[in-house]
């Protein structure tokens, strides 16, 4: 497959769906994506948890085509986990498709997937960690054409790494919960007294991840099955610019249940340098609801914060 590794326009990228979304309402957003969203990219596939899989493998052929009709390029994502032989042999399963369904690309969120797609065209997906141009250089030697970097690098180290990016290209998310840890547990299982073997798939009750507060009632983080996010939203649209000077030139926008084809248009119009980050996040604000919003890693301090830009800190 060939890839434009260096467009000079940058790209807009609708992530995967990282919560156990109803067949349907995926289907619905997938259409949705295809159809009207002002994105060059769109993710499918399983990130999380291999027993949601079964729920919507079947319709892949189906929202991949329809995808590729509305004009965008179809990455399928790979699980962060892969704890035995099941998940393993799925693993090899989506690789395949690297040889089976031309104009697909695969994402690597683990490295056994990278090793399968060793030779192949694919992505790095942010959940492989990459930290050092050592590690960026030895993927891209690899056949890694686009890589995604992990949500905790301060923007001294994205300046190194595209300093040293070659011909692959650089993706940050930026916008959406942050993905923190993964592990073998299942919280929202346990979190309702179940095992994770008969989980009832209970992760589904929370569209956006279930909120986790701590013993004094102060937010905190939000559980995905699995999976362990932030609380707060990262928003990353203050920083665009810079990002794109470093040499950036993929933005990831991590999917939610708040309309994503409006806040995709919101994005794009941010690097298009229609509108400003504060009437961005002004409308973030009227599509999400009393959301807290984040930036801290790319500015070195605690990734919970809200760093403010220095113009919009003085009220201007």
């Amino acid at each position: 497959m060939k890839v434009d590794t260096l467009s000079e326009r940058p790209k807009l990228v609708m992530g995967p769906v990282l919560f156990h979304w109803d067949a349907q309402v995926k289907l619905d957003f997938y259409a949705r994506m295809a159809d009207e969203a002002d994105i060059d990219i769109v993710h499918v596939g399983e990130v999380v948890c291999s027993k949601r899989m079964p729920f919507f493998d079947k319709h892949l052929p189906d929202v991949i085509e329809r995808l590729h009709r509305g004009g965008k390029q179809v990455v399928v994502s790979t699980l962060a986990l892969v704890m035995g032989g099941r998940e393993a042999e799925m693993i090899r399963d989506v690789t395949a498709m690297a040889d089976d369904m031309p104009g697909v690309l695969i994402e690597a969120n683990d490295m056994s997937a990278a090793g399968l797609l060793a030779g192949h065209p694919h992505s790095i997906g942010p959940f492989v960690n990459i930290y050092n141009e050592g590690t960026l250089r030895h993927f891209a030697r690899r056949g890694a054409v686009r890589v995604g970097l992990p949500w905790e690098l301060p923007m001294e180290s994205v300046q190194i790494l595209c300093a040293h990016r070659g011909a692959v290209e650089i993706e940050m998310q930026v916008f959406g919960r942050v993905p923190l840890a993964i592990s073998a547990r299942c919280y929202s299982a346990r979190a309702q007294g179940l095992h994770k073997d008969g989980c009832r798939y209970v992760c589904g009750d929370h569209c956006d991840g279930m909120d986790v507060d701590t013993l004094d009632g102060e937010a905190f983080l939000a559980v995905n099955g699995l999976q362990t996010l932030s609380h707060s939203y990262l928003d990353l649209s203050g920083d665009i610019p810079a990002l794109q000077q470093a040499g950036v030139g993929v933005f990831r926008l991590s999917p939610h249940s708040f309309d994503m084809v409006t806040i995709a248009g919101l994005y794009r119009q941010v690097i298009d340098g229609k509108i400003t980050s504060e009437d961005l996040q002004d409308r973030l604000f009227d599509l999400c609801g009393d959301i807290d919003l984040a930036n801290g890693f790319l500015h070195g301090k605690p990734g919970a914060i809200f760093d403010e830009l220095p113009d919009r800190a003085r009220g201007e």
